[in-house]
């Protein structure tokens, strides 16, 4: 079950990030061409807020029956652990969170071009601070 988990996370991490940069070039592109915010916008969002957190949870059932899931998080000398046991999670998490407050945000607001910004920004960060704690070892 372990082996199945960890593919499906991983599989699962592609289509996060995919969803993630066409939510951010989406909104960049729309913001700056000053376009109205559509619903086909507002699916982008959703569907990007979705896959994160179905990754999320995915994350969080693999880290607790992972063999070095907790077993490792004490091991902060160790780079490759420390990324694995405590990095990435952490940090993902907060990417998640900023996602999510996008999301929240952008629907108190009025205008196009402050939806637009506020995807910008926030899911922005988001990828940011995803791509910065894969583990890209484990990738290629």
């Amino acid at each position: 079950m372990y082996d199945f988990i960890q593919k499906f996370h991983s599989g699962w991490a592609y289509i996060v990030l995919i969803l993630l940069l066409v939510a951010v070039v989406n909104a960049i592109i729309g913001f700056s061409s000053k376009k109205e915010f559509t619903s086909t916008d507002r699916k982008i969002g959703l569907f990007t807020l979705i896959a994160t957190h179905t990754q999320l949870l995915i994350g969080l059932i693999l880290y607790f029956i992972s063999p070095l899931g907790k077993a490792a998080f004490g091991q902060m000398s160790n780079a490759e652990l420390r990324l694995t046991s405590l990095e990435h999670p952490l940090i993902n998490i907060i990417a998640i969170i900023l996602i999510t407050i996008g999301w929240s945000k952008h629907k108190n607001l009025i205008t196009s071009e402050s939806k637009f910004k506020t995807f910008s920004i926030f899911y922005g960060l988001g990828l940011v601070l995803i791509l910065s704690r894969l583990p890209w070892n484990l990738w290629f």
